[in-house]
């Protein structure tokens, strides 16, 4: 038994280290390689950062949207149905944008035909919240272009720095070589790891800011006929909530007699 137990202890100590890990093919490649894998981390985290914050304010202003259409043209007036919008959001900021044009234009002589004026108001304030939408979108597309790069600098350096050795030693064994070349697919997987995820996210969130800016120019599109009609023109809105079951009906006039309600 003493025998079987001295005999498992020897084969522990001889089994071979693994010396071509990620950290040893790291430490290979030195500061460059560390000073590499630093940029590509920090592309990465702020490739992510982009996304859930973008997520987040591009879902919040679509629910905003659904207060438009169930609250906003139910109001007698469009500055009445701006007041019922949320604050500080995007639909907000195009309703107040259209009333201050039309009491601007109305303070204003020779500003022209009132409505290409509130056409330009409304276009102006649309520019200016695509921007903040679009804001941060500039850095996906960065990363996604220059990540690969990057990590190919990586690749090139470890390719050279295996050359080196196999001319140091004139010989290109496998523990020569493997360290460089190691490092150098490593580089060239990180980067590809950080710029696809870059990529992807940059052309999603891309095309929901291309369906916000849609719906705000059918909002933009809306206020302006509303204010060429005088109020005429509305577009059709969310239906009231149903009544629930058992809840008397309100009372009707018909031909100035006031009917009671019918009772379910």
């Amino acid at each position: 038994m003493n025998l079987y137990y001295l005999a498992a202890g020897v084969a522990a100590t001889d089994a071979p280290v693994n010396e071509f890990g990620f950290f040893k093919a790291m430490e290979e490649g030195g500061p460059v390689a560390w000073s590499i894998l630093t940029v590509m981390v920090i592309m990465s985290v702020g490739s992510f950062y982009i996304l859930f914050t973008k997520l987040f304010e591009q879902n919040k202003v679509m629910r905003q949207y659904k207060s438009v259409k169930s609250a906003y043209w139910r109001a007698p007036s469009l500055k009445e149905g701006a007041a019922k919008l949320e604050k500080n959001s995007a639909w907000r900021q195009l309703a107040d944008d259209a009333v201050t044009a039309q009491e601007h234009h109305g303070k204003m002589e020779g500003a022209g035909n009132e409505i290409h004026f509130v056409e330009e108001e409304l276009a102006h304030s649309q520019d200016t919240i695509n921007q903040s939408l679009n804001g941060g979108l500039s850095f996906l597309a960065s990363v996604g272009a220059t990540a690969p790069f990057i990590g190919l600098l990586g690749t090139v350096i470890g390719i050279y720095r295996a050359l080196i050795n196999i001319g140091i030693s004139g010989s290109a064994s496998i523990d020569k070589v493997a360290g460089p070349v190691g490092e150098a697919l490593i580089m060239t997987a990180i980067g590809l790891l950080v710029a696809v995820p870059a990529v992807l996210a940059f052309n999603w969130l891309q095309s929901r800011n291309r369906r916000i800016n849609a719906l705000m120019t059918d909002f933009a599109n809306d206020i302006v006929a509303n204010i060429g009609s005088n109020g005429a023109i509305k577009p059709a809105v969310t239906a009231a909530p149903a009544a629930k079951a058992g809840a008397a009906k309100p009372a009707t006039t018909t031909g100035g007699v006031r009917t009671p309600p019918a009772q379910s």
